[in-house]
Formats: structure tokens, sequence, C-alpha cells
């Protein structure tokens, strides 16, 4: 099976991208260091989808990077919703921020610089949506992190979760990125209060739903 040629159909099957999440694509292609970090077409509409199933008041993201994918959940949301979504690389903010101000929920997004662990405790009450895309290395410390602050019949959205096939590659095994993805993996695994499920979409996205 051509990969390519699938990834072509799909998209050309499913809602298009808008345009103002099109251009977002190619500005980060131009001007960021490693582009493929944002979600993109077919995840984008993914994330859209989810959040209207979930219909989530309250959303956390960690992993801001160009904002790509905070659009997409904000684009799902309900009309009385919030995003909060951090980013711990502050040079960043300069991209990212005016794309955010610049969109239809900008007083409903919340954009935090910093790391994530400190600034989490500080946002009050639970979140019923949590959608994680930060450093794999801590994938296992951000799922402890969040998991209190989401209420019971909340969802966590893990991306990256197979990691290029890194995580049943033994040659791939040794690195700290896909250490810490298959310790996460692991963890969740084992977790009795949450349902699960990895879907082999892009790089692999594990849904979470808290009991």
């Amino acid at each position: 099976m051509n990969d390519e040629l699938i990834d072509e159909y799909i998209l050309r099957h499913i809602d298009a991208e808008p345009e103002r999440l099109h251009r977002l694509w190619r500005a980060t292609q131009l001007h960021l260091l490693y582009p493929r970090m944002a979600s993109g077409h077919l995840q984008g509409r993914m994330l859209v989808m989810l959040t209207r199933m979930i219909q989530p008041r309250r959303i956390l993201e960690l992993g801001t990077f160009s904002g790509y994918s905070a659009l997409c959940l904000a684009e799902g949301m309900p009309d009385d919703a919030v995003l909060h979504t951090i980013e711990v690389n502050d040079e960043q903010e300069g991209f990212t921020r005016p794309w955010l101000e610049a969109s239809p929920w900008a007083d409903r997004i919340h954009l935090h610089i910093g790391n994530a662990l400190d600034i989490v405790p500080t946002l009050g009450e639970p979140f019923d949506l949590i959608y994680i895309d930060a450093d794999k290395r801590h994938y296992a410390d951000f799922y402890r992190l969040v998991k209190p602050h989401l209420n019971s019949g909340g969802y966590i959205l893990a991306d990256n979760t197979l990691w290029d096939g890194h995580v049943v590659e033994p040659e791939h095994q040794h690195d700290a990125q896909t250490q810490g993805i298959m310790a996460f993996n692991d963890l969740v695994a084992q977790d009795k209060e949450v349902e699960k499920v990895i879907l082999p979409m892009r790089d692999g996205l594990t849904i979470i739903r808290k009991k």
C-alpha cells in the first residue's frame, strides 16, 4: 500500500482545511524549525471533531508550538468554553501569539509561556479535555500532572504515541524521547482508572477517558 497516495486520498475526502489554518501551516513550514510538529490538515480535522463530540467547557493544551492545534480545539469547542494552552519555549511566543489573537476565539484562548509543571496547578478548576503534545521525554510526568485536574468523564488526547513506529523497533528504543513515549504508554495501559485506545493515525493518537 502506498502511504503517500492513501494520505492524499484521505485529504480529498474529508473536510477542507480552513484558509486560516492553511496560511498558518504554510507559515509554520517556512519560518519554524521542526515544522512537522504542527498537527496539519488530517489531525486538525480530527481534533475539531473530537472536541465537538466531547463538548468540553474547559480545555487544557500542553505544547502550543505554532498554535495550529489550539485553533482546531477552539474551532470545535462550545461558545462558552475556554482554552488554556501552555508553551515552554518563550522564543515561540512572537510567532504564535499573533495567530491566536487574530482568530475568532482570541478572547477565549489563554496562552501561557513557561513550564507546565508550574503553570497547571495555578489554573484552578478541573478540565473536561486535555491535549498533550509537548516534550516526549516527560509524557509520563505530564500525565501524572494533569490527571488529577481532569473531571470524571473527561478526556485526555495524547499525540505521537507511536513515535514513527520506534516504540516497536529495538534499534530506536535507546533515545530519551522514545523511552519517554514508551513509559507513558505503559503507564496508561496499567491505569485502571481510565479507558484508553490508540489510533494509528499519523504518528499515533491515544484517547483516554477518566472513569
